[in-house]
């Protein structure tokens, strides 16, 4: 009987497949802890000191702050990727959740807490590294398929993650949370250390400043990546402005006394339907074009974001949330693919380091603008959500044209 290689040991930790899920599963526990942390910080704010009647303001300061601190390093774990390799900066990513965690458990006054969200910004830069990692590998007809899963697995574990944290916040509180997530990034660490080989070499032998400078010259220098990355930013600020007032809006509709579960039923009724709804769509764009079910899939966006804010009971904002967090999150999928075909092969790597960066900012813009509108009403953050959306659809339109008018492949220098 014949054996192949994929059945070997060696075999299998060079398999595409064992990569993907070993990205996907450290993907889905890295979001779970970043939605715990969204998802309860407004019922923790009153234990470290906050009024009640700040909780909203709070909310939004801490989302944006903490997210600000590690934007400035993106350039530089692109560049050390390429000095060192892929792996020990991807890991490095995890390293910072598990100093976040230990930080929040410490964590006695809010301003403690708000370093600990801050040094979760220095996870930033990793998914773009895998996503480069596995394009190497993944058959090109399966690419589209394999960045939907893959992506779809951070959405889903940023809305399980409060689900199977709800209770546990309710009945022991989020330090002991907090606890559990530590233990599980020190599983991550582990498991990404010793469960594949990655082959890629690393070459450059240029001062590290300069490659950060050139990553960040590859993007401005590239007509379609350009008009790209600002699109994606409008695109995505009306998700975070919407995302992390959830919480916020979840309470005010429930009148039972397990706000935290709660708070993890609707999350968690959203990444289930991202569990379903974004590989569809990446399976489906494989098919009729990423640009296009990117597209389709933004306008659908627009159309629904004001749902949410129309119900007036918990059972129908979870529904309307579900569907939402379905759509935008297999749009959110497919923007990494049309991302990673408007660079070439030779710098693929250190553009992909950006790739959650426009999400990244759009969850400092979003929350940011959702400490004036919620002073109306928190309800006031779907239609917002809407209008930004709309925007960003329009500055895709952009993009997509100006994408006719270069070679997709085109060197960006």
């Amino acid at each position: 009987m014949t054996t192949s290689i994929e059945d070997t040991p060696a075999g299998l930790t060079s398999s595409w497949i064992w990569l993907l899920a070993l990205y996907s599963v450290a993907g889905f526990i890295e979001a779970g802890f970043w939605g715990q942390m969204n998802a309860f910080t407004p019922l923790y704010l009153p234990t470290l000191g906050v009024p009640a009647f700040q909780v909203n303001e709070w909310t939004g300061y801490i989302a944006s702050l903490s997210g600000v601190i590690g934007i400035p390093f993106l350039p530089f774990w692109g560049a050390l990727a390429d000095r060192y390799g892929r792996k020990p900066i991807i890991i490095r990513s995890f390293v910072a959740h598990l100093l976040a965690g230990v930080i929040a458990l410490l964590a006695r006054d809010v301003w403690v807490f708000l370093l600990a969200r801050s040094v979760m910004s220095f996870s930033l830069g990793n998914s773009g590294l895998m996503m480069t990692t596995l394009s190497e590998r993944a058959p090109r007809g399966r690419v589209g398929l394999a960045f939907s899963i893959m992506n779809s697995a951070a959405p889903m574990g940023a809305f399980i993650g409060p689900l199977a944290g709800g209770r546990i916040v309710d009945a022991y509180g989020l330090p002991a949370l907090m606890a559990m997530d530590i233990a599980l990034m020190l599983a991550v660490i582990a498991a990404l250390g010793l469960g594949y080989r990655d082959p890629f070499k690393a070459t450059a032998r240029q001062p590290l400043w300069r490659m950060a400078v050139d990553s960040v010259r590859i993007i401005l220098r590239s007509p379609r990546l350009r008009t790209l990355f600002p699109a994606l930013f409008l695109l995505f600020a009306g998700w975070m402005l919407a995302f992390a007032y959830v919480p916020n809006a979840t309470t005010t509709l429930y009148r039972g006394d397990e706000p935290g579960t709660a708070v993890g039923i609707v999350l968690g009724t959203g990444g289930l339907a991202t569990l379903v709804l974004s590989p569809l769509m990446g399976a489906l764009a494989d098919q009729r074009g990423h640009w296009n079910v990117l597209f389709v899939g933004s306008i659908l966006a627009v159309c629904l974001w004001p749902i949410p804010a129309l119900m007036t009971g918990f059972a129908g904002f979870a529904a309307a949330w579900a569907l939402l967090n379905g759509i935008v999150s297999g749009v959110f999928a497919l923007s990494f693919s049309v991302l990673s075909s408007s660079a070439t092969s030779e710098v693929r790597g250190r553009v992909m380091a950006f790739a959650y960066l426009p999400v990244n900012v759009g969850f400092i813009i979003g929350p940011a603008i959702g400490s004036v509108v919620t002073r109306v009403s928190v309800f006031a953050v779907f239609p917002a959500a809407a209008v930004m959306t709309a925007i960003g659809v329009a500055a895709l339109a952009v993009a997509a044209w100006v994408g006719t008018r270069a070679r997709p492949l085109d060197s960006p220098l």
